[in-house]
């Protein structure tokens, strides 16, 4: 464990506040900052002063709409919506007139983006078909959040009125999940090569994972360029494989966002944390996700009626926390219209 009486520790911290990029062993000191320690909130202070002035004390909500439920047949085995997780054994999507109404809620509200999340074996082209339809009735940014792409899915993406892409590299990829890093990494790559602004988390963290696999995923956002990155935790669901782990806390989530927002530097222009608390709003973080439709940590079809957190409690949280939910967006200043009028 380190303390902040020693040296390093207050060399990195001022490194940090300085813009300075972080190397992977000096983040990997910041993982040995314990809990409940002066070193853990001076970490946590260092982090929320580089957002604060970094952001102008914007708080952001990017709304998620779930479009989908099914028993998907990737099988990653954090998620709620998988077959082996057997809570969901019929397809649902939500009709078109569900999902206009939630974008109409969401552009009312001041959310400052429309985060469209499906399972991986949701058609692509309906995913196109709602984003066309979005972006003719409203001007809120569209986000996918969709499986692995190519270029000219990605192409696609842009002609139908997205900005944006959420994909993350998971922890445990390849172990927890069917699927293989390299191919990760090379949708990060096909986002950036078309003009896609990528969205990432370091997700969905748990107690099982070390060190070295956080701050490598945490260095992965900031080397590749991502918009915004941050900290997302583990959600077991009733049955959930991973249950023997246990979860992290709000408060250790705090610290990793902490550390997250330290390693990024100036690169990002927004920090997350997933889901919303107050705790990581004082550690750097300053991007929340209201919830709608499906959710992979929610046992309901409609995370609104379940974990869920709406958007006008995730601006409340943000008021009380002194971040200004209702200015101007950093994420999308560079990005074209997303509406036509």
């Amino acid at each position: 464990m380190i303390s902040e009486l020693e040296p390093r520790f207050k060399e990195i911290l001022l490194k940090a506040e300085d813009m300075s990029p972080l190397t992977g062993n000096e983040a990997l000191t910041l993982m040995r900052v314990g809990l409940h320690t002066k070193a853990c909130y001076a970490l946590m202070e260092a982090a929320n002063r580089m957002s604060r002035s970094q952001f102008g004390g914007k708080g952001e909500n990017h709304f998620h709409i779930g479009l989908n439920v099914e028993p998907c047949p990737m099988d990653c085995l954090f998620c709620s919506l998988t077959r082996k997780a057997d809570i969901f054994r019929e397809k649902i999507e939500f009709s078109m007139e569900q999902v206009i109404a939630w974008a109409k809620q969401a552009e009312t509200h001041g959310a400052d983006a429309l985060n469209l999340m499906t399972t991986g074996a949701y058609p692509f082209e309906r995913l196109l078909e709602v984003g066309r339809m979005l972006r003719k009735i409203t001007a809120v940014p569209l986000v996918a959040n969709t499986r692995d792409i190519s270029h000219r899915e990605g192409e696609a993406l842009l002609d139908a009125g997205f900005v944006g892409a959420y994909h993350a590299v998971r922890l445990g990829e390849g172990k927890d999940t069917p699927l293989k890093r390299e191919k990760r990494i090379h949708t990060i790559q096909v986002l950036n090569d078309v003009g896609l602004l990528w969205m990432n988390c370091v997700e969905p963290a748990g107690p099982e994972h070390s060190a070295e696999e956080i701050v490598d995923l945490m260095f992965l956002a900031r080397d590749n360029g991502a918009v915004y990155s941050g900290i997302m935790r583990r959600i077991n669901f009733p049955g959930s494989p991973m249950e023997r782990f246990g979860m992290i806390t709000e408060l250790e989530m705090a610290r990793l966002v902490a550390i997250s927002r330290l390693v990024m530097g100036d690169v990002p222009k927004a920090h997350c944390t997933h889901e919303p608390h107050s705790a990581s709003l004082i550690a750097g973080a300053n991007l929340f996700f209201p919830e709608v439709g499906a959710s992979p940590r929610d046992g309901e079809a409609d995370t609104e009626k379940g974990r869920g957190t709406g958007i006008e409690i995730c601006q409340k949280m943000q008021r009380e926390m002194e971040w200004d939910p209702r200015s101007r967006s950093n994420c999308f200043e560079m990005a074209p219209s997303a509406a036509v009028l």
